[in-house]
């Protein structure tokens, strides 16, 4: 399980730390961490010309004991200080130590290129303007050497996290750095894993500074390992009702393809049958003749331990409302989220899991698709709160909320070549099935989610593909996370 805390608890854990350690030792661990990082990035130190952007916090203080790191080894450094007169002392002596220089300001003049011109030259470009707490993107003053970095022919390495993203929400208001590597200490900070921050952090490496964190953290994603533990795998007695059965309630004559890809997720989803209900019968017979299809509408289609409801189902709020009031769990998506009252779905008792992607979250939640997307993590667990259920927000960063609080799952696998239609509904039945094989609605949702994003990339392979090509590769997947 990779984890992230928020900003307060990462501070809290390294105020402890540093009571415990002899002064400037937890910095000096970081740099360490952080010049390895970039000597690795580099290939050859000696030589090299790395440019240290250093602003006035702890950030900038990292930077300058790693740019005398990677002095002593003959790169020669350059450290442009954004506020000379806050920037570390110590740091600054140890550079200036090591041999080497340091200019002030954006935009001025040394002894030999300007400024922003030095940045553009560097074969390496360490971003420490602004540390952790940093909110509302980058002063004015710094927007020029942010704009000098992405024009560099060098790579960009972040301390910590990239300037001008917020490490709680993963929010980007206004201009930030991107950088091809994030080197972060003691634990990830959520804005490293969730988008559209993400996007600016490039690859993160992880350094161990021996921070004490607490059991739950702010955020969590599953991997390879945790996500074998939790896959169901059938018994020696199982049989196919006792493996579970997912119900199906979606498609119609405008939309049978929808039933059908619900269908071909659900029945490779651990789940020993599929009972289809809707109006697409005769579709998804012919495609997976192994369903057990009724148009006789939910409460006459037999029993199952799980629903799926909402998937191309158009203005069927009869269908929706009988799901619901059904004392199993339900996935609920699409339509079904158009259709599902919100006072019907928080008296439940059964668990009921949402599947939106950010349009559909717009619209429950009464804002703007912008606010949403720019905002990922307050609206899943607004959703979360307000519905009473679990809810899976889709996208480029997939979260998972509980409405019992706790810890947002982030799933790290995926590809946007998973944004093409009919992809969500296979994750629909994928999930669905997963809830009727016993998983929780968290772990359903995570599950679901990790191994369809391995299913999509494992069928693109770097080309476009079709949802049924994803569904198609969900077995690929499943033995992939096992093996």
């Amino acid at each position: 399980m990779r984890n992230a805390y928020s900003v307060e608890t990462v501070r809290t854990a390294e105020r402890e730390l540093m009571a415990r350690l002899p002064e400037g030792a937890l910095m000096q661990r970081a740099a360490a961490g952080l010049a390895a990082a970039c000597a690795d990035l580099l290939g050859r130190v000696y030589g090299s010309r790395v440019v240290l952007l250093v602003g006035s916090g702890d950030n900038g203080g990292d930077a300058l004991y790693a740019g005398a790191r990677l002095a002593r080894r003959g790169a020669g450094v350059t450290a442009v200080l954004l506020a000379p007169e806050r920037a570390h002392a110590g740091g600054l002596a140890a550079l200036r130590r090591a041999g080497g220089r340091v200019v002030g300001g954006t935009g001025g003049k040394t002894d030999g290129p300007g400024v922003e011109e030095l940045v553009e030259r560097a074969d390496l470009v360490v971003d420490g303007i602004v540390g952790i707490g940093g909110k509302g993107g980058l002063r004015a003053d710094a927007v020029p050497l942010a704009a000098a970095a992405q024009r560099s022919r060098g790579a960009v390495v972040a301390v910590d996290l990239p300037s001008g993203v917020d490490a709680d929400t993963g929010e980007v208001r206004g201009v930030a750095v991107r950088a091809d590597l994030t080197v972060t200490f003691g634990t990830h900070k959520p804005g490293l894993l969730i988008d559209p921050a993400r996007e600016y952090a490039g690859s993160v490496r992880l350094v161990d500074i021996g921070l004490e964190l607490p059991a739950e953290p702010e955020l969590e994603a599953l991997q390879h390992a945790d996500v074998a533990r939790l896959l169901p795998v059938p018994r020696a007695e199982s049989d196919k009702y006792r493996r579970g059965v997912v119900g199906i309630a979606a498609g119609s004559a405008r939309y049978p393809g929808a039933a059908v890809l619900a269908v071909s997720g659900a029945l490779r989803g651990g789940a020993g049958a599929v009972r289809y209900v809707g109006p697409a019968g005769g579709a998804v017979i012919t495609r997976f003749p192994e369903t057990l299809v009724s148009d006789q509408g939910p409460k006459h289609a037999g029993r199952v331990q799980a629903w799926v409801v909402g998937p191309g189902a158009g203005d069927d709020a009869a269908t929706v409302g009988e799901v619901l009031a059904a004392d199993v769990p339900v996935l609920v998506d699409a339509d079904g989220l158009r259709l599902a009252e919100a006072g019907v779905v928080r008296a439940r008792r059964a668990p009921t899991l949402m599947t939106p992607h950010a349009g559909e979250a717009a619209a429950l939640l009464g804002v703007d698709r912008e606010e949403v997307e720019g905002g990922r993590l307050a609206a899943v667990r607004e959703l979360a709160g307000r519905y009473g259920a679990t809810v899976l927000l889709k996208g480029s960063t997939t979260l998972i909320a509980d409405s019992g609080g706790g810890a947002v799952r982030v799933n790290p696998t995926g590809t946007s070549w998973l944004a093409t239609a009919g992809s969500g509904d296979v994750l629909s039945g994928l999930a669905g099935s997963l809830l009727a094989a016993g998983l929780s609605a968290v772990d359903a949702g995570s599950v679901g989610a990790y191994v369809h994003g391995l299913a999509g990339r494992l069928a693109a392979d770097g080309a476009p593909v079709g949802a049924h090509d994803v569904a198609e590769a969900v077995p690929r997947a499943w033995r992939n996370v096992l093996g």
